[in-house]
């Protein structure tokens, strides 16, 4: 028993090997996000027709919303509801996405990521992105994007 454990601690490593980082994605998951950043860029411009130019007709857009006192509402969205609320204005938009969750069968992809949207440089709010994609004629298009919002919590994705 003694001689066990002492050639297992021989060959236990006694700290973990150091982390490597996630593979870039590959030429489809990159296909996949194209559509996703061209309407991130339009909302960045805020430019209603262009984030509308990435989006399926017949798909929606749903908020789940979060108040700081924990009550919540749902809102649903027809994409010409959605894009017709993004206005020229003043203020600076960005949205800033953590790493992302592809998957990938045939013609329909999914993408989950963690983010903070922006105005004029401070974190307005927060939450989780979840789009579902459908590809046509070799062209990624968004379906739908749901996604989670609220002001409480915002760490850097």
């Amino acid at each position: 028993m003694i001689l066990a454990a002492l050639l297992l601690a021989q060959t236990t490593p006694t700290k973990l090997p150091p982390a490597n980082p996630l593979p870039p994605p590959g030429a489809e998951e990159s296909a996949v996000l194209a559509p996703i950043e061209a309407m991130f860029a339009g909302l960045a411009a805020r430019d209603g027709a262009k984030v509308l130019a990435q989006t399926r007709p017949e798909g929606s857009a749903t908020v789940a919303i979060e108040k700081p006192d924990g009550t919540r509402s749902l809102k649903h969205l027809s994409w010409a509801e959605f894009t017709g609320g993004i206005k020229p204005g003043p203020e600076r938009y960005e949205e800033r996405s953590g790493t992302p969750a592809i998957d990938i069968d045939g013609d329909i992809a999914m993408v989950w990521a963690p983010y903070q949207f922006l105005v004029d440089g401070k974190v307005h709010h927060c939450g989780v992105n979840h789009f579902d994609l459908v590809r046509e004629s070799g062209q990624w298009k968004v379906l739908n994007v749901t996604w989670s919002q609220r002001t409480t919590g915002c760490e850097a994705p």
